[in-house]
C-alpha cells in the first residue's frame, strides 16, 4: 500500500485490512453516505508515510482521509481554526484516546490541527463519526 505506482484493487484493500477492519471501513463509508453528499477518491496524497487511502468529501468540503494499514485503517482529519470550538464542544463525549489525539494534534493554523486516528474497534469509529460531525455538520 506504499507503492504509488501500484494502485490497489478493492480486493487487495480488503485483504490488507482484514475482514474486521474492512467492515469498519465500509461502516465509515455508509455513515458518510447517509449524512453527506459523499464523493470518494482513491488517492496517494502524502507519500510513503501514509500510502494509499480514500479521500472522502462533501461537495467541495474535504471530510477526511482513510489510509490503509495492515489489519487496520487510520482516519486523518484536518480541523481548521474556525472548527476548533466545534470539536472542543464534543470533547467530553469522546474517548480518552480521541482526547489525547486532539491534545497532541499536529498544528495547523493558530489553534487547529491534524489528527491521525487509527481505528481498531467500534469505539474508535464512533469517535471518528463525532469528530467529522463536529468538523462538518451532517445533513
Amino acid at each position: 500500500m506504499l507503492d504509488k505506482g501500484n494502485e490497489p484493487t478493492a480486493e487487495q484493500i480488503m485483504e490488507y485490512l482484514d475482514n474486521e477492519s474492512y467492515a469498519r471501513l465500509l461502516s465509515l463509508e455508509e455513515y458518510l453516505r447517509a449524512h453527506y453528499l459523499l464523493s470518494k477518491e482513491l488517492r496517494f496524497p502524502f507519500g510513503n508515510n501514509y500510502g494509499w487511502g480514500y479521500k472522502f468529501s462533501h461537495k467541495s468540503t474535504h471530510l477526511c482521509y482513510a489510509f490503509f494499514e495492515k489489519g487496520a485503517f487510520a482516519v486523518t482529519l484536518q480541523i481548521g481554526d474556525k472548527q476548533v470550538h466545534l470539536v472542543e464542544s464534543v470533547m467530553s463525549d469522546l474517548s480518552p484516546k480521541a482526547q489525547e489525539l486532539w491534545a497532541n494534534r499536529y498544528p495547523c493554523g493558530e489553534r487547529g490541527g491534524w489528527i491521525h486516528y487509527r481505528v481498531l474497534d467500534d469505539t474508535d469509529l464512533i469517535d471518528v463519526y463525532k469528530l467529522i460531525g463536529a468538523k462538518k455538520k451532517p445533513a
